[in-house]
């Protein structure tokens, strides 16, 4: 799975994001994966874990995150750890809901991202 597969699929549960993927190729000249997913996709999944009342949305992103996890090449790796994984970790409250919703490959993962970053981890 690559960096533009992720992009593809995270358009297909957020499609108000292709045109901010236009604005930011436009902006920045090429596609810089880790602002468009800080800038672009984690609010919306943030968001979504905050109210928490669209379960099937985020049982489907959170299965396709684990799928990710399972089977990203080594680039979209690399960027789905230090954007979506860490961002995750960011807030204990955002965190602990969506555990609810993660695999086990994306919770160990988002683990190690925080021990990476020298957080704390239960």
């Amino acid at each position: 799975m690559t960096l533009q597969n992720f992009i593809e699929q995270t358009i297909r549960f957020f499609p108000d994001i292709a045109g901010e993927k236009e604005k930011h190729i436009e902006e920045y000249g090429e596609m810089l994966a880790t602002i468009f997913f800080e800038e672009s996709i984690m609010p919306r999944v943030i968001d979504l874990l905050m109210t928490d009342t669209e379960y099937e949305k985020l049982r489907d992103i959170f299965y396709y995150f684990e799928d990710v996890s399972i089977n990203a090449d080594e680039n979209l790796d690399n960027i789905f750890s230090i954007t979506i994984l860490e961002m995750l970790g960011n807030d204990r409250d955002i965190l602990e809901i969506a555990k609810k919703y993660m695999g086990p490959e994306t919770s160990k993962k988002q683990r190690q991202a925080d021990i990476d970053l020298g957080r704390s981890v239960s």
